[in-house]
């Protein structure tokens, strides 16, 4: 590829002095250093619209594209050595972690295979959705949304209206299901890194969570219940032929999921104080622990996980391989924009920390949520959790405590609003994807938009106004 061919080329050419890299002071840049991470935005939105067969061939091109776009002109204005510490930092400190745990939860969770042919009744299909959403929080929105995505695209796939599922499946299992502990959601597991309890979360989202997700559930019934009425919904011929029961193969991955789940806890809770200092970014050591040993199990997965599930999930590797392309370009341009917002008054986006604070400094629960939210519909939602983290006061007993209500705002925005659109949490990409291998024409980037708009946004305000 040349866009990563041209990455390596500028970080070889930056080794020498990346030692030099002073840290990136947000209050000294423009707004238009965003203009790459905009323009990325776009490209996902356009492109599969106005050019789908370049946009599916050059995809990763197009986004190392927009990176340099934003590494060169940024070497320009600051140096070369500023520009290397910018991008390293986006790479190991988060791009790194974030690919690896996913690639994980992915391999693990495609080896399990739930074989029988489920029909996707609507009592079956909210079933489901319900069960997904229980064990987000347990195994991760990832993990759970990648081990039932299949299973319920099979049971469907005798119907003529799947889209519904698919973006009903994303708002709850790859989203709100995932906020009640740190295991749920990245936003949460920084939390906890930074202090939270770990049952922070359970006691202070359940009831938002309890009313987003049966509202949800019971708007998914009624709709489904509309579909499955129509005497045309039903395929005369079904894809997947009828089989005695039901049965799951690849079963040694539920151990591995668990394994994954211990890391991920291990790195959280085991605090050794020794870090490595790569070109100005610090990387503790039981993060590198975490990634490799993570990296180990997936390969595990590979290697004992029977054919026949990932046979019978059609496993491939094209779902993470654009999530993974997509998210490095995202991750090296956004590094600007989490930097303005860091800045504070000082930044860019000053007029957000008004927005957020009264005209005494006191916090806004209900901005905090919107404020959150939106931006974690089109950043990412982990480090926007982290900016309004320390934007409160950034001390976790204190916000526990006198600032729960802050915290919690600043917590489901993060979570909830992920939804909103198919770049605000991993894993909705992820489904997008393989809904797609699985021949469900799934909606535009903007279309998938006017469902969050028709369905989740209302529902946010009444969250807001009930809860916030």
């Amino acid at each position: 590829m040349p866009g990563t061919r041209f990455a390596l080329l500028f970080a070889l050419t930056c080794w020498p002095f990346a030692a030099s890299a002073a840290s990136l002071d947000g209050a000294a840049l423009s707004v238009w250093w965003g203009a790459p991470f905009a323009g990325i935005l776009l490209s996902i939105a356009v492109f599969p619209l106005v050019a789908p067969k370049l946009w599916h061939h050059h995809f990763g091109k197009i986004s190392a594209a927009w990176a340099m776009l934003f590494l060169v002109p940024f070497a320009f204005a600051f140096g070369a050595p500023m520009a290397f510490g910018t991008l390293i930092h986006a790479m190991l400190e988060e791009y790194v972690p974030f690919i690896v745990l996913l690639t994980a939860l992915y391999t693990v969770a495609g080896g399990i295979c739930v074989t029988g042919n489920l029909h996707g009744s609507p009592r079956l299909n909210t079933a489901l959705l319900a069960l997904g959403t229980a064990l987000a929080s347990i195994m991760g929105t990832t993990g759970a949304a990648m081990l039932l995505i299949r299973p319920l695209l099979r049971a469907n796939d005798n119907r003529k209206h799947v889209v519904h599922v698919v973006v009903f499946f994303i708002f709850l299992v790859a989203n709100a299901g995932g906020s009640l502990s740190p295991l749920g959601d990245p936003p949460l597991f920084l939390g906890f890194l930074n202090g939270v309890g770990f049952f922070w979360t359970t006691v202070h989202l359940a009831l938002p969570m309890l009313f987003i997700c049966v509202v949800l559930l019971a708007a998914f019934y009624a709709l489904d219940s509309f579909y499955f009425r129509h005497r045309e919904e039903v395929l005369p011929v079904d894809p997947s032929p009828d089989t005695q029961g039901v049965g799951v193969t690849g079963k040694i991955n539920f151990v591995l999921l668990a394994l994954v789940i211990g890391l991920v806890l291990m790195s959280g809770l085991w605090k050794p104080g020794i870090t490595f200092d790569v070109a100005g970014t610090h990387v503790a050591l039981q993060n590198i622990v975490r990634d490799v040993a993570l990296v180990a199990v997936t390969l595990l997965s590979l290697a004992v996980t029977p054919h026949a599930a990932r046979e019978g999930n059609a496993f491939n590797w094209a779902p993470i391989e654009e999530v993974a392309k997509l998210f490095a370009g995202i991750f090296v341009t956004i590094a600007p924009v989490i930097v303005m917002l860091r800045a504070g008054e000082a930044g860019a986006f000053s007029g957000i920390v008004h927005l957020v604070n009264d005209t005494a400094g006191q916090p806004r629960d209900e901005m905090y949520f919107w404020a959150t939210g939106v931006l974690s519909s089109f950043l990412d939602n982990a480090p926007t959790y982290l900016v309004f983290f320390n934007l409160a006061g950034g001390d976790a007993q204190t916000l526990m405590n006198t600032g729960a209500s802050t915290l919690a705002a600043i917590s489901a925005g993060a979570v909830f609003m992920g939804a909103n659109s198919y770049i605000g949490n991993a894993p909705n990409f992820m489904v997008k994807a393989i809904a797609e291998s699985r021949g469900v024409q799934m909606p535009s980037f903007f279309g998938y938009l006017a469902w969050s708009g028709v369905v989740l946004v209302p529902l946010f305000i009444a969250t807001s106004w009930i809860f916030f």
